[in-house]
């Protein structure tokens, strides 16, 4: 099965020894927030168990910081699976949504939200420690990426309900935007309380390095949440897409999926190589080297961190027993309505 799928790679990374404490801390949060409204849905989040993807995407954050993130990761993943393809009704309020969230890092800290749900309410809280301590340059950058992810998933909710498809061109850079990495190394610079210069992130090896990461990310976690996608009715994975636009069999459009990947992955490297070059051409001072080398540090934990986790969450495991697996089975894409209040 593609979530048994093993990738070769070129690094290990540490993890965070803040699991349990920050699990407890976070699981309490999404329930008091409303982010799960059910047993049965509490009982499918937990068997997704982010907070191992946290621990390993973000290994220097401290106890407190790491509860920040875990609820931080919960947003994401639970606004994903709002939207579900047999109702496209609901592309509308999912856009409405996203605007929201897309502007709560543009106003003042601490703003209340002018559209209210669980969602937006929830990241109104999490903005706020996010942002605490960033200057303002990170916190544009941050809001740059992160409204660039929500727009892309708004476009792929508005494609699903017009029963739109993408081929494999345009499949391949919608991807990079969908998967939300760039946003996620940025956050990788306020768990550890650093921020890589300007100079070095308008460059275009960094540029290069980070997109490079983003694409293998968002391959790897097509292969391994290929089955549960399949089951949802989602064409937006990279083995479908290889198989409806190339004409692919299942099992070459994985193969093809997997080799891209690794692809990818060989150009990381070959971008990481070229940090030394860079840092020399920027002139840049001892200190900014070492926040440079931190920022490559957030993208290795990213690829590997959720990496392994992948291999063993409950959200892509092919066959699930829970009660809130069977209401999925059964054609739900989200198992509480949090759009709403």
């Amino acid at each position: 099965m593609p979530q048994d799928v093993r990738f070769d790679l070129p690094f290990t990374t540490p993890v965070s020894g803040h699991l349990h404490s920050a699990r407890e801390q976070h699981l309490r949060w999404v329930w008091e927030m409303g982010l799960v409204r059910s047993e049965a849905a509490f009982e499918e989040y937990q068997s997704w168990d982010l907070p191992q993807a946290a621990i390993r995407t973000y290994p220097y954050a401290n106890a407190e910081d790491m509860v920040v993130l875990m609820n931080w990761f919960s947003l994401a993943f639970l606004f994903d699976d709002q939207f579900d393809a047999a109702r496209p009704d609901r592309a509308d309020r999912v856009a409405e949504v996203a605007r929201e969230l897309i502007a709560t890092p543009l106003r003042p800290v601490g703003s209340k939200p002018r559209v209210e749900c669980p969602i937006t309410v929830a990241w109104a809280q999490v903005w706020e420690r996010l942002a605490e301590g960033m200057s303002l340059a990170w916190r544009s950058r941050f809001a740059a990426s992160w409204g660039r992810f929500l727009v892309a998933h708004t476009e792929e909710v508005d494609l699903a309900a017009r029963g739109g498809h993408l081929g494999l061109e345009e499949y391949v850079g919608f991807r990079r935007r969908t998967v939300g990495i760039h946003h996620s190394i940025d956050a990788g610079e306020r768990a550890r309380r650093f921020e890589v210069p300007a100079q070095a992130q308008a460059h275009p090896v960094l540029i290069g390095l980070r997109d490079a990461a983003a694409d293998a990310i968002g391959f790897m976690n097509d292969v391994h949440s290929f089955e549960r996608e399949k089951r949802r009715g989602d064409g937006h994975n990279l083995i479908t897409v290889l198989h409806r636009d190339r004409g692919h069999s299942l099992a070459d459009a994985e193969a093809e999926a997997i080799r891209m990947t690794n692809e990818r992955l060989a150009d990381y490297l070959e971008f990481e190589a070229r940090i030394p070059e860079m840092c020399e051409e920027l002139g840049l001072s001892y200190e900014d080297r070492r926040r440079v080398d931190m920022g490559v540090e957030a993208a290795q934990h990213w690829i590997n961190g959720n990496y392994e986790w992948a291999l063993t969450t409950g959200r892509y495991a092919a066959v699930k027993e829970s009660a809130a697996a069977t209401a999925e089975l059964q054609g739900r894409g989200s198992l509480d309505d949090l759009l709403t209040v």
